[in-house]
């Protein structure tokens, strides 16, 4: 007979989960390395009691906030390259639906998250119980349903033997290169208590292998000969270069070919900044060296990219009346994007193998060509060290003065995480990077609050390294509670707060499509009810502090300089807080070198949104589909 185990549903599964691990490339890595929570009466007597019972076998950290908690989830499974990831269990009501962002973030991103929302009785004796949602036409259907759009797989475990199957399809799509984001359980809250008797083989250990599938023979040689035959060929680097550690093997084929390589804000890093071939970011927030190359290529190899709307300017920016698109990706639906030439494998393989084709020819291309983007590039660096540029006096920096001021304290160990405003625009264009791993900056979802977070779930994954979370004051405010959790389990995270006084980022874009910043300061109404009076008197440092952070408040370049070298080497949680200088006062970085399409109002009597749109018009009748 089978030997059995009595155990809760919750029990099962948290042993059930500790029992999972990862292997590629010869390392192990636990999948599941600890669980999240905040418990209310959806989880606290299932999971919550079954996380004390097993305490030893699963890691536990108390979050403030749900969306949050995910995260951080999500900065620790970027850090620890999709090998290893965190659950994330919350009650019914609001605490499951404060899912739904990081949800998405996570899904949008490709990276892994296990959810464990707590759901109404399964046996309904409790019907509506507190915080549930009636739906008159479906009984079956919960606010844990909202996760469903959001999750690359859902279940909702209703019986207990119903476990089994479920958990294991959730490490299996938790472990796909492919198909991994987030996934969720719904655990109704009486069936989490519920207990059963658990086959043994249930808990013994298991590896998952993440996959590097390898190219097909007749794609890889069409993929050869397109770049051959490219006299103009530049790559376009995402996020699945890091994913697969393909950096080094990039490097390789970048110096054995001499073809130039840009790189989307996933991809960032891909090569080192000072690499022969790195030419910087592509699209609205590149540089002008990745865009004009971008501009006049016949072939545009991309190399682990969903080719968003920011790469493509819109679907204006490659725009060679003979470009082609070969497209190196580990998933079908972005191999066959923008009518390319599919390479369906993963990165490093897919690099491995067109790197061992090109040297057998001994392809590279045109010295005139490297002559040309090697001057470019050279160009552009002065314009970074421009925008850079402050002298130790006392004046407050400008916010690519402070970008500058960091740079030339950081080393390759340092990690910068950022996330949405003005920042990623600046970052993408300017920022050095020095390491594959040191520019973590989320522009899937581009959501206000991950920063600080993943901050605390990325030093959790590298526990030795100096991580920065860079925020402005728009995003701070949206979601400073885990500084909390950073105080209370000692995580040594540095946080420098900008403060510009509003969203500056669309405050800018508020101005190009004629709706003249409206809304965008963090100001007093003044008497025409718009938001241009006096700024408000926000204390951001007060508040971090409060929160139990020792805060190093800068006023200066001077102040600045030293803030940062101190919270550098701080053992605890440090936040430096600087008041920013507007760009058109002082210096600011260069402008946008590309495009992107954000509607303006077709009609209007303002003078400039009548001007916007004539703009806009002009944009439009450039873009392109590529068929």
């Amino acid at each position: 007979m089978t030997s059995t185990t009595r155990l809760t549903v919750a029990q099962a599964l948290v042993r059930f989960l500790a029992a999972q691990y990862t292997e590629r490339d010869g390392e192990r890595r636990r999948l599941i390395g600890a669980t999240w929570g905040i418990f209310g009466h959806g989880n606290v007597a299932g999971l919550g009691q079954a996380l004390i019972e097993y305490a030893d076998e699963m890691p536990y950290h108390q979050g403030r906030n749900e969306q949050s908690m995910v995260h951080a989830a999500v900065g620790f499974a970027r850090q620890s390259n999709r090998l290893s990831a965190h659950a994330v269990t919350t009650s019914i009501g609001p605490g499951a639906t404060n899912l739904v962002t990081g949800a998405a973030l996570a899904t949008i991103n490709h990276l892994p998250v296990l959810l464990l929302p707590g759901d109404i009785f399964a046996t309904r004796p409790a019907d509506p119980v507190l915080q549930q949602l009636e739906v008159p036409y479906a009984g079956d259907v919960s606010v844990n349903d909202c996760l469903r759009p959001v999750s690359k797989y859902f279940d909702r475990v209703t019986r207990p033997e119903a476990l089994i199957p479920a958990a294991l399809q959730a490490m299996r799509v938790l472990t796909d290169p492919v198909e991994t984001g987030a996934v969720t359980l719904a655990l109704p809250q009486d069936v989490q208590a519920e207990a059963y008797d658990w086959p043994e083989e249930f808990f013994q250990e298991r590896i998952w292998t993440v996959r590097r599938p390898a190219a097909d023979a007749s794609e890889l040689a069409a993929a050869v000969t397109a770049i051959r035959e490219a006299r103009r060929p530049l790559i376009v680097a995402g996020g699945g270069v890091h994913h697969s550690r393909a950096e080094d093997v990039l490097a390789e084929l970048a110096a054995t070919t001499r073809i130039p390589v840009a790189s989307t804000q996933a991809g960032k890093g891909s090569l080192k900044w000072d690499h022969p071939q790195d030419v910087g970011g592509v699209g609205h927030t590149g540089t002008a060296t990745a865009n004009e190359l971008a501009r006049t290529a016949d072939l545009v190899i991309g190399v682990g990219t969903r080719y968003t709307d920011f790469t493509t300017a819109s679907g204006t920016l490659f725009t060679a009346s003979n470009v082609r698109f070969l497209n190196l990706n580990i998933a079908p639906y972005d191999g066959h994007k923008l009518s390319g030439i599919p390479l369906i494998a993963d990165a490093r393989a897919g690099l491995e193998a067109l790197t061992e084709a090109l040297l057998l020819h001994g392809h590279r291309v045109e010295p005139a060509y490297a002559t040309e983007y090697t001057d470019d590039k050279e160009r552009w660096e002065y314009r970074v060290d421009a925008a850079y540029e402050a002298e130790d006096v006392d004046i407050r920096p400008t916010q690519p003065q402070v970008l500058g001021v960091l740079d030339e304290l950081v080393t390759e160990d340092d990690i910068l995480i950022n996330a949405a405003g003005s920042l990623p625009g600046d970052l993408h264009k300017l920022w050095r990077a020095r390491s594959r791993d040191q520019y973590h900056v989320e522009y899937g979802y581009s959501c206000m609050g991950y920063e600080i977070p993943a901050a605390i779930g990325v030093r959790m994954a590298a526990p030795d390294r100096p991580v920065w979370a860079l925020v402005g004051d728009g995003t701070y405010l949206m979601m400073p509670t885990e500084i909390v959790t950073a105080v209370q389990e000692g995580v040594a995270i540095k946080v420098l707060i900008l403060q510009n006084h509003g969203y500056a980022s669309i405050g800018g874009l508020s101005e190009s499509v004629g709706a003249e910043r409206y809304g965008t300061a963090y100001r007093y109404r003044s008497e025409d009810r718009t938001y241009t009076g006096a700024p408000l008197p926000v204390d951001l440092a007060a508040n971090a502090a409060s929160l139990g952070m020792r805060v190093l408040r800068a006023k200066t370049v001077r102040d600045l300089r030293a803030a940062l070298a101190e919270a550098r080497a701080a053992d605890t949680p440090t936040c430096v807080y600087v008041e920013t200088e507007t760009a058109d006062t002082v210096s600011g970085a260069p402008p946008a070198q590309a495009w992107w399409d954000v509607p303006v109002a077709e009609t209007a009597t303002r003078s400039s949104a009548v001007k916007a749109r004539e703009e806009y018009d002009r944009h439009v009748a450039a873009r392109r589909r590529h068929l």
